[in-house]
């Protein structure tokens, strides 16, 4: 997994990247929240590990600053302080677990692989940005107040790419995303999908798809 770790303890830091880059993961260390926030706009990341208080403010409002940008990968909190009202505060902030410092490394493990067991994350319900609405939950694309057919397999592409809505996907996950078994035409059919889901989003001031070469495809807003 690529794990974004936010902990201002050098030691800490540096034993969590060890250990975690030993089991295989891809780690990237951040010991502010500012730093943290940077990152998660510039990277995808699978999950977060944020320690509680942090130099520049708490783990517990990155989350939710985290969330409220669009951060789907699952959070699990760190922290010295481990009262119920804590770890309370932590999952109605958007967190998934909440580990009590001094931890073993084995149960760290252990609940990694458990977070990363959970299901993809998914789109969100509805997507709005001037006179276009994308609603998931109603399978509607309206745009200037005018309905516009989307087929399934358009849905299942647009559903690959909500779910990590301003972040790049690899041409592989939408392939895997929105065909079940892909044939050998798959990647074909996905170019075509994507031109036509680009004309009927239109020009318009909204949600765009755009192509990242080498990489894959990113659904984003306007700036």
């Amino acid at each position: 997994m690529r794990i974004l770790i936010v902990e201002d303890s050098p030691p800490t830091r540096d034993m969590l990247k060890r250990a975690l880059e030993q089991s295989g993961h891809r780690v990237s260390l951040s010991g502010r929240v500012a730093g943290a926030l940077r990152m998660a706009e510039a990277e995808e990341f699978d999950l977060a590990i944020l320690d509680v208080m942090l130099p520049d403010g708490s783990g517990i409002e990155l989350c939710r600053d985290l969330r409220a940008s669009g951060f789907l990968a699952p959070i699990l909190f760190l922290s010295a302080r481990g009262e119920v009202q804590d770890r309370v505060a932590g999952l109605d902030a958007g967190g998934d677990d909440y580990l009590r410092k001094p931890f073993s490394m084995v149960e760290l493990r252990a609940r990694l692989r458990a977070l990363g067991r959970r299901p993809a994350a998914t789109p969100p319900t509805r997507i709005q940005h001037a006179g276009t609405v994308l609603d998931f939950a109603s399978r509607r694309l309206i745009r200037d107040g005018e309905d516009i057919t989307i087929t399934a397999r358009e849905w299942a592409v647009l559903d690959a790419l909500a779910a990590h809505l301003g972040h790049v996907v690899s041409r592989a996950d939408v392939l895997t995303a929105a065909w079940p078994r892909p044939g050998p035409g798959a990647s074909g059919s996905l170019d075509v999908i994507v031109s036509r889901l680009r004309q009927k989003l239109g020009a318009s001031d909204g949600p765009r798809i755009r192509t990242v070469r080498g990489q894959g495809f990113v659904l984003e807003m306007p700036a």
